[in-house]
């Protein structure tokens, strides 16, 4: 598989957990983003490429305000997923129900963000995967604002680039880089593989010593 043949499909079928382990294996050992930013959607899972932007608290209304905030929607494309550096910002809702229709017209694959949302007794329908720190019922108008899109960014050590993949469920998140993409998506189809033959001869009596010996996976 080459970074070409990438399918997010494929990504999909996957879980952090794995995907972690083989990161692990490949010497990323800092690809998890930090355990309070959670699903806060009844759609628990979320999986694609990622397109960055960073955020600030502030204190006055900016002369455009939404102005990047609106750009980062437009230039979401299928399968993208919005990873947000928003510093913790816990001053309002910076996610709400338009800019989640508008991602579902775009067919984004969700957002992930360390700030809160708002508006959840619409989002909760529309079936759209929204992962953050929390919920506010305050605008994000004047409380904060995206200040930079498609840069690199870096959460809780974490470091993101637009065109990285990010996979997540109820266990975290985690955050492949793009170079090592197609190896760590095809090593952990198979790491998955052989979870399912060792889970198989578990249920079978075999111990957990002996099926580690046999096949080299916990």
């Amino acid at each position: 598989m080459d970074q070409a043949e990438i399918n997010l499909e494929t990504l999909a079928q996957l879980y952090p957990a794995v995907v972690a382990d083989i990161l692990d294996e490949l010497g990323y050992r800092q690809q998890c983003l930090p355990d309070h930013i959670r699903p806060l959607t009844p759609n628990k899972t979320i999986a694609g490429r990622v397109l960055t932007a960073r955020a600030e608290t502030v204190s006055t209304v900016p002369e455009s305000p939404y102005k990047l905030e609106i750009e980062a929607v437009e230039r979401l494309t299928e399968g993208e997923v919005l990873l947000v550096d928003c510093g913790d910002d816990r001053t309002c809702g910076f996610w709400g129900e338009l800019l989640t229709t508008a991602c579902l017209y775009k067919k984004s694959g969700g957002v992930v963000m360390t700030a809160c949302t708002r508006d959840m007794w619409k989002i909760r329908e529309l079936d759209f995967p929204v992962f953050g720190i929390g919920y506010h019922p305050a605008d994000s108008k004047g409380r904060a604002d995206i200040v930079e899109l498609g840069n690199p960014i870096e959460i809780g050590g974490v470091k993101a680039s637009s065109g990285d993949y990010i996979l997540g469920d109820e266990d975290g998140l985690v955050v492949i880089p793009q170079a090592v993409a197609a190896k760590t998506i095809q090593s952990a189809l198979e790491k998955v593989s052989g979870e399912n033959i060792v889970r198989d001869e578990l249920a079978k009596g075999m111990s957990m010593g002996d099926a580690f010996a046999r096949y080299g996976i916990l």
